[in-house]
């Protein structure tokens, strides 16, 4: 069988698929590139084999299973996940959601909750900056638009770091998920070379990144190496529980189902 996988197009996944955007996949795979919440509904109507989804999507589409070992992931800084606000948190009445976005959607509303002590109305959005600013106090900006954030002309929040200090825990953002039936003798042997060649590529990913973004190269090859990491461990592990349990506690998921790994 094709193996049809959706690929985010976001720097902070391109070293884990980069074996599928360079074409040293095995034969049997077939790339799809898309935003993160569109791959996950792709995935949920069966029209990809295997996604890179985010993370909560694993307790909102049924019978999931996780390719071991892999993830997006950051145990402090993430850079690229932001919450930017033109006034104090305190102060913040209406907050800008990227229509892109389901886990770090996810996520500021349980920081709002727990860690900021606000509530405010939640409103998706196209993810273009200034006029989230200008129709809200406050707005959820991901991947790579969020890298250009100026952080002197805007307060900007890190989630992941907000995440760190409310729990102590590392997070994790994306995971490539499986739908049942999916049948590859070389499933995750693909998904491990791609991950080795996209590590031993970094230099190359920074660089073309930095074309792309108009962003200094050095300063993507350190957010690549040490913002992010992409290897779901125990401390991994014990921070996609801790999310869930507090999704659960807030109503954004229902009842939390362990994890299935393929």
């Amino acid at each position: 069988m094709t193996v049809r996988v959706g690929i985010v197009d976001y720097l902070n996944s391109r070293p884990l698929a980069w074996g599928f955007l360079r074409g040293t996949a095995p034969a049997g795979f077939e790339a799809r590139f898309e935003p993160p919440a569109r791959v996950s509904d792709l995935l949920a109507a069966g029209e990809l084999d295997v996604g890179l989804v985010p993370s909560i999507e694993l307790q909102r589409i049924p019978d999931l299973s996780v390719l071991p070992g892999l993830c997006v992931a950051s145990a402090r800084e993430v850079r690229s996940v932001l919450m930017v606000a033109e006034r104090p948190i305190a102060k913040i009445r209406r907050l800008a959601l990227d229509v892109n976005s389901r886990t770090s959607a996810a996520l500021v509303r349980i920081l709002c909750a727990e860690r900021w002590g606000i509530e405010p109305e939640l409103v998706p959005a196209e993810p273009q900056i200034e006029r989230m600013l200008g129709e809200s106090d406050a707005a959820l900006v991901i991947g790579d638009p969020a890298l250009s954030v100026d952080p002197h002309r805007w307060l900007t929040f890190d989630l992941a770091r907000e995440w760190y200090d409310l729990t102590g825990l590392p997070f994790v953002f994306a995971v490539w998920a499986v739908r049942p039936g999916v049948d590859h003798p070389g499933l995750a042997a693909a998904f491990e070379a791609s991950l080795a060649a996209g590590l031993a590529a970094i230099d190359e990913i920074a660089a073309e990144a930095a074309a792309k973004l108009g962003l200094p190269a050095a300063a993507l090859k350190r957010y690549l190496e040490h913002n992010l990491h992409f290897r779901l461990g125990a401390p991994e592990l014990a921070g996609l529980t801790e999310f869930f349990r507090r999704a659960r506690r807030h109503r954004l998921i229902g009842e939390p189902r362990p994890l299935a790994f393929r």
